[in-house]
Order: C-alpha cells, then structure tokens, then sequence
C-alpha cells in the first residue's frame, strides 16, 4: 500500500530522552518506506516492547511479516499519546492506534477520573446543525447597543396592571424585542429569507425562533405568524412553549420551520456574543445582559441601562446594508417603542 501520512515523530526513552523524527514521502510503497522505519530503528529510535510517544496525529498502523500500511485517521489528535504495542514483538497494531487515549500531561496528585458517555440524540442533531452553518454558510455578524430606558418605563409603569389584567402573564423584553425584529423584517425581506440552491425563498410572515434552554439542551421552538400576534399574543405565546421545553413536552413540530432566531444569552449574563445561524435561516439576533453605562446624550453623559445586540447573517443572500439597516430598525424601534411598535397608545397596545 502507500504511504499516506506525512511525517511520524516518535519519542525515545524516557519523557526526557530526545525527538527523532521519520519522514516518509506519500506514495512509496509500505516495503520500501518499512525498510527506512526499520533501519531508522537500527539506529536507536524504536525499541521492541517498549512504549513511544505519537505527536501531532492520529494513525492506523499494522504490521506483519507480509507488509505494512500506514493510513491517516479523521479527526487528528493534537496530544502525545502513549502507545504500547501489543503485536508482534511489540508492535503497534492498528487497534492499539485507534484505541489510544490521549495523553492528559503527567499526574501532580489529586483526583483524575474521567466519564465517557454518548451524546443525546438532540444534542448529536444541534451539533451537527451548528457544524453545517459554520462551514456551509459565509456568515457574518453586526453589532450595536440598545438604550434600554424607554422600555423600563414601559414596563415599569404597565407592568403589574399587564399582569393582572391577563391572568399572571408577565410583560418582559421578549414580547418587545419580538415586535421590533418582526417590523425590521418587513423593512428588510432579505433578512427574512433562505437560500435553497440557485433561488432565493422570500417569506411574507415572520416565524420567529425563540431559542430556550430545556433539560435536554438547547431548543428553539417557533413563534408562528409572530407578525399578527400582539404583545400579550407573544408572552403567552413564548410561555407556553417554555413550559413545554422545560417538562419535557415539546414536539417536533413545535421547532419544525422559523424564518428568523431570536437568542438571549443576557439572562445567563453574557455581556456580548456572536450568535451562531439556526440553518437553513439566514439571520439570528442575540441578545445580552443589560447594565447601565455611562452614554452621551445630547451633550451630556447621563447613566442609562444599556445592551449589546448581534446579528449574525448569511452574507451570500443578506448584503451589509441590509444587514446593518435590520439592526438599526432593531434599535430604532426598541428605542422608540411607544410610537413605532404601540402606536402611540400603551394601553390600547397592551390590551388593559
């Protein structure tokens, strides 16, 4: 067979003893490339029996009388692995290759268990999901900041008559942040949009994801027509599907579809991320913690509670006026909620 791995480093001796290093050119033949290994050996570099050090790559080897071959393996490891060969006259076989574990660096006391046990199917799902759109998607992410001011006034003035007007339904940031991202998609379509080969699908509704963390992991339930729903429509709505993700409940079909995602990593404190696209969607807005900086405002510093919101978009259909254009509409309406997602009417828009 030929040889398909580039370079083999082999340790000698002790952790202290030197790196001698073998090169064999890809395409020659295993005999010829054997007979090198061996008169290298000659020289003091392998010893039968003993273990070795393999660095910087994973390999299946086998040997025996008749020939050797030597392949590469998927996922390369980057740590030393301590191998003991266990053919003949110490040999490393191929099993001994693929079932070497690797080296965590040498022991300084304490405990060092380890547990290996297999990933859910769900989780197995997202992160082959998460995977696709970091290598199928050319994706990009805008950023920018959010005086969050209004909003507080908002809810801090309507908020216990919202809760007891629609039976312990809370008034919380989603419902707004929801309203302005399902304006900025109208504004801008190609946001709202997939790629499916050569085409472009458009969307003239706005099934929003909204990503929840459940006891199986992170799931994204959808939010359907969140267009058509009004402020209590989507609180109720985005508790329902919590619940359900929280006992247990949630279907596939409840996470089945979405035009655009919706993320808040601010309530397990982060202050700024760059979210990753929910495939085969074209955009996801992140959201983050809320603290209270110092800003410029009209001349003046004053303390406002302000947070950081990403857009991570797929620049093959969403250019960077489209893009930064959602994200200031974002803003714009969040910072202006009461004429631009209320009408001018809180109490008529909050259904009291």
């Amino acid at each position: 067979g030929a040889i398909s791995v580039g370079q083999i480093r082999t340790e000698l001796g002790s952790a202290s003893g030197s790196i001698r290093t073998l090169s064999a050119a890809a395409g020659k033949s295993t005999p010829d490339a054997m007979s090198e290994f061996y008169s290298y050996s000659a020289s003091g570099a392998y010893q039968y029996g003993s273990p070795f050090m393999l660095f910087d790559f994973s390999v299946t080897a086998s040997y025996s009388n008749s020939g050797s071959q030597i392949t590469d393996l998927s996922g390369n490891s980057n740590h030393g692995v301590f191998v003991t060969g266990t053919g003949k006259g110490g040999r490393i076989t191929k099993d001994d290759a693929v079932n070497a574990v690797p080296s965590m660096g040498t022991p300084t006391g304490g405990s060092r268990g380890t547990e290996r046990t297999k990933l859910s199917m769900l989780r197995r799902k997202v992160a082959e999901r998460l995977v696709s759109a970091k290598n199928e998607t050319a994706m990009l992410t805008t950023f920018n900041e959010v005086n969050m001011t209004p909003i507080n006034q908002i809810r801090n003035e309507y908020k216990d008559a919202f809760k007891a007007k629609h039976g312990g339904l809370g008034l919380g940031f989603m419902s707004f942040f929801t309203k302005a991202v399902t304006r900025a998609l109208q504004l801008y379509p190609d946001v709202n949009s997939m790629m499916d080969g050569d085409y472009k699908i458009a969307y003239d509704f706005a099934d929003i994801s909204i990503a929840v963390s459940g006891p199986k992991g992170l799931m994204v339930p959808v939010v359907r027509n969140a267009e058509l729903l009004t402020f209590r429509g989507i609180e109720a709505e985005i508790k329902r599907l919590a619940l359900r993700a929280r006992d247990g409940q949630i279907t596939v079909d409840d996470m089945t579809g979405g035009t655009f995602t919706i993320t808040n990593g601010g309530v397990f404190g982060s202050m700024l991320s760059t979210p990753i696209i929910n495939p085969p969607q074209s955009g996801i807005l992140g959201m983050h913690n809320i603290i209270e900086r110092p800003i410029a405002v009209n001349g003046k510093v004053e303390i406002h509670p302000m947070m950081y919101v990403a857009l991570s978009y797929d620049h093959r259909i969403i250019d960077g006026r489209e893009s930064v254009g959602f994200l200031v509409a974002v803003k714009e309406a969040l910072e202006n909620p009461l004429e631009l997602l209320m009408n001018g009417d809180a109490k008529r828009a909050l259904e009291l």
